[in-house]
C-alpha cells in the first residue's frame, strides 16, 4: 500500500519542500525496507486503523501518515503536513463534507502510541506537540514554528479583531500586536485566478487600515521574510513591535 509522502499527496494534505520524485509504499513486516530507483519500500507493523482506501487505492490513513512523516522528516516539513491534516477536520466541521486527509488530535495520539519504540518516534512527539488546527497554510505553519524557535511569545492564531469582521493570522492581544502572513508572490496579486489585482490590493489596504484604526500594530511578512535573519525579516519585525 502507499505510505509516507505518497500517501500524504493522495490524501490531499499540504506538502512543502519534500521531494516527490519517488513512490513510497509500506509493507506490513518488521524488516525489508529498501530503495530501488524511484521506489522506496518502508516496513512496519500496521493496525486496522492505519489503513484507508481513496479512489480504490489502499494507503495509510491521515493519522498514521502524519506520524510516519514526523518520524522521518525535519520538523518544519512534518508540521506542515500535520497542521494540514488537523485543519482539514476543522473545515469538515464547518462544511459537513468529508475530506480524506482529515484527522483529530486523539487519532494522532493513538498513532503515536502505536509507534512507540520505532525509529524517530521521539522527534515525532516533539514535532507533533506543536500542531495547531487553526493553521490555514504552510506559510502560517512555518511562521509559527519560526516564532517558537526564535523564542517569541506564543501567539493566538486566527484571532477575531474586535470591532471588525476580520481575523488576524497571529495576535498578541495583550501587547496590541497582530501578525499577517502574505502568501502572494507579489503584494497586490489577485487572490483568485482571473481576479482583479488592483481590486485585491485595494481591499487588502482597506482591511489593514481598519485593523490599524482599532489601535493595533500590524506586522506583515512574505515567504522570503519568514527565514530572513536580518532586520527586514519576520522575527526582527515582530520582536521590535512586541517590545515597543
Amino acid at each position: 500500500m502507499f505510505g509516507h509522502v505518497t500517501a500524504a499527496v493522495l490524501l490531499g494534505l499540504p506538502v512543502w519542500a519534500v521531494p516527490l520524485d519517488r513512490l513510497h509504499v509500506l509493507r506490513s513486516r518488521p524488516t525489508g525496507a529498501r530503495t530501488r530507483g524511484d521506489l522506496v519500500v518502508h516496513s512496519g507493523a500496521l493496525a486496522s486503523d492505519d489503513v484507508v482506501e481513496v479512489d480504490g487505492l489502499r494507503l495509510t490513513g491521515p493519522a498514521r501518515t502524519v506520524v510516519d512523516l514526523a518520524r522521518s522528516l525535519p520538523a518544519e516539513q512534518a508540521l506542515v503536513v500535520a497542521d494540514g491534516a488537523l485543519h482539514a477536520a476543522v473545515v469538515d466541521g464547518h462544511t459537513g463534507c468529508p475530506r480524506p486527509g482529515a484527522t483529530s488530535p486523539d487519532d494522532i495520539t493513538s498513532a503515536l502510541a502505536r509507534a512507540t519504540g520505532t525509529t524517530g518516534v521521539g522527534a515525532a512527539r516533539r514535532t507533533l506537540a506543536l500542531v495547531d488546527p487553526a493553521s490555514e497554510s504552510p506559510g502560517e505553519t512555518r511562521s509559527r514554528l519560526r516564532m517558537h524557535l526564535s523564542g517569541l511569545p506564543t501567539p493566538v492564531t486566527q484571532w477575531p479583531v474586535p470591532g471588525t469582521r476580520y481575523r488576524a493570522d497571529f495576535a498578541w492581544p495583550g501587547l496590541r500586536v497582530v501578525g499577517e502572513f502574505d502568501g502572494r508572490v507579489k503584494y497586490g496579486r489577485a487572490r483568485c485566478p482571473g481576479g482583479d489585482a488592483a481590486e485585491a490590493l485595494w481591499e487588502e489596504k482597506r482591511r489593514e487600515d481598519r485593523i490599524r484604526r482599532t489601535g493595533l500594530v500590524v506586522v506583515r511578512w512574505t515567504w522570503q521574510e519568514i527565514t530572513d535573519p536580518g532586520p527586514q525579516g519576520m522575527v526582527a519585525a515582530l520582536r521590535s513591535a512586541l517590545r515597543s
